[in-house]
C-alpha cells in the first residue's frame, strides 16, 4: 500500500493524523478537476459547480449516513466550528460547555465568540485514564440552567481519544442543548454514521483519514437548524437568482443552506469534488480491514513502549482507532520531536495534557512494522 501514497520513502511517517495523506489515484482525480476547470472556468464555475458539488455531496452523504442536502463542504473542520460559533445566537450570560480535551484552535474560536458575545466558555477537566462509559454524562452533570451549546471533539487531538458522542448528544437534546461535534480525525478512520450521531452540528475533515485532497472537509447540520448558520463571506449565495443559485428554502424563506455558506464565486472546487474517489479508493480496497490492522498495529506498539518504560495506558485499547497517545517520560516535547525527525527521520507529534506528554502515532495503511520498530527503537534511545 505504501506505494499507493506519494509519501517521502526516506521518511518514517507516523503522523496522518496532522494533515492526511493522498493515494495516487486519488490525487491524480484531484489534478483532473483542475485541469478541467482551466479548461474553460466560466462553464464551470457559473454552470456546472452546482450540480457537479451537489452529486459531490451525495456520494459524502451516502458514505456518512445522511443526507447530501444537510452537507456543506467547507476548507477544514476548524472552519465548521467557526462557521457554527459565529452563527449561533449567544447571548450575556449564556455559557458553552467543553471538555479540557479539545483542539486548541477550537478553544480560541469558543473563546473568541464569547468574549464578543457576554458568553461564558468552560472547560469541564476529563481526567486520566478515561472511563468513556462515563464521559457523556460526566460532561451533561456539568450543564447548568445556562448551558446553550455543548462542545465536544469525537475523537481528541492531543489525546486520540474516541469518545462516545452519540450519548452525549443524546443527553444533550433531552436538556434541550445544543451540541457541536469536532470530528476532524473521524472519518475514514473509524465507522461513522452521522444519522445515528444525530449532533445539532457535526464537522469533520475529509482530507485526514479518508485521504481526500487538503482542503477538503464538511459541515452537516440537522435540516431545522440550517436557517441559523451564515457564511464567513456574504457573496451571490445570498442573493437568490444568482449564476448557479438553485432557489429558496420553502421552510425557512432564505437562500438555501449550500449556496449560502459554500457560493463564494471564484474558488478552487477540486478538493471537495475529489473527496467521492478518496471514498472509492478505500472501498476498493476493504478499507474496514485496513482499519483494523492499524489499530492492532498501533495498541501492539503502545503496549510495547508502555511495557519497557513503566507508563500506564490512559484508556482501554477499543477507546483509539489508528491513533495511540503513547506516554513518554520527558517535558520537552518540542525537542524530543525535533530529534525525532532531524536524527532518525520519523515523522510524529509529539503533544503534552494535563503536565503528560504522549507521542502521537498514527497508522495508516502506508504503514509497516519496520516503521513502527523504528519509532520504538528511537524512543528506547531517547530513554523516554
Amino acid at each position: 500500500m505504501r506505494d499507493a501514497f506519494l509519501l517521502d520513502p526516506d521518511i518514517v511517517f507516523l503522523n496522518h493524523g496532522s494533515y492526511g495523506a493522498c493515494p495516487r489515484p486519488v490525487f491524480e482525480a484531484y489534478q483532473r478537476w483542475q485541469l478541467e476547470l482551466e479548461r474553460n472556468p466560466v462553464a464551470f464555475l457559473g454552470r456546472r459547480s452546482a450540480a457537479l458539488l451537489a452529486e459531490a455531496r451525495q456520494r459524502l452523504g451516502a458514505f456518512l449516513g445522511v443526507r447530501g442536502e444537510d452537507l456543506v463542504f467547507l476548507p477544514n473542520a476548524t472552519h465548521g466550528v467557526n462557521t457554527v460559533a459565529r452563527s449561533l445566537s449567544l447571548q450575556p450570560g449564556d455559557e458553552v460547555l467543553a471538555t479540557d480535551h479539545e483542539y486548541g484552535a477550537c478553544d480560541a474560536t469558543w473563546e473568541f465568540v464569547c468574549r464578543q458575545r457576554g458568553a461564558t466558555y468552560r472547560r469541564v477537566v476529563v481526567p486520566l485514564p478515561l472511563d468513556p462509559a462515563t464521559w457523556a454524562q460526566r460532561l451533561l452533570d456539568a450543564a447548568s440552567a445556562r448551558t446553550r451549546v455543548i462542545f465536544a471533539s469525537h475523537i481528541t487531538s492531543t489525546t486520540a481519544l474516541i469518545l462516545p458522542v452519540q450519548a452525549l448528544c443524546e443527553g444533550a437534546r433531552s436538556r434541550g442543548i445544543t451540541t457541536v461535534i469536532d470530528g476532524a480525525h473521524a472519518p475514514g478512520q473509524i465507522p461513522l454514521d452521522l444519522g445515528a450521531v444525530d449532533a445539532d452540528f457535526y464537522t469533520g475533515n475529509c482530507h485526514k483519514w479518508l485521504c481526500a485532497p487538503k482542503g477538503a472537509a464538511f459541515l452537516h447540520a440537522r435540516p431545522e437548524r440550517q436557517a441559523e448558520l451564515d457564511a464567513g463571506v456574504v457573496s451571490w449565495g445570498y442573493v437568490a437568482g444568482s449564476a448557479g443559485h438553485t432557489g429558496f428554502d420553502a421552510y425557512t424563506g432564505r437562500t438555501l443552506f449550500e449556496r449560502r455558506l459554500q457560493w463564494q464565486g471564484t474558488r478552487d472546487l477540486a478538493a471537495f469534488l475529489a473527496v467521492p474517489a478518496a471514498i472509492e479508493f478505500q472501498q476498493a480496497h476493504d478499507w474496514p480491514a485496513w482499519q483494523r490492522r492499524c489499530h492492532d498495529m498501533a495498541c501492539d506498539l503502545h503496549r510495547r513502549v508502555l511495557a519497557r518504560n513503566g507508563l500506564a495506558q490512559i484508556a482501554p485499547d477499543d477507546a483509539f482507532g489508528q491513533m495511540v497517545p503513547i506516554p513518554v517520560r520527558t517535558e520537552g516535547s518540542e525537542a524530543l520531536r525535533e530529534w525525532l525527525i532531524t536524527r532518525h527521520r520519523i515523522e510524529v507529534p509529539v503533544t503534552q495534557h494535563a503536565g503528560r506528554t504522549f507521542v502521537r502515532v498514527s497508522v495508516q495503511a502506508y504503514n509497516s512494522e519496520a516503521d513502527l520498530a523504528a519509532l520504538e527503537v528511537a524512543l528506547t534511545e531517547a530513554s523516554v
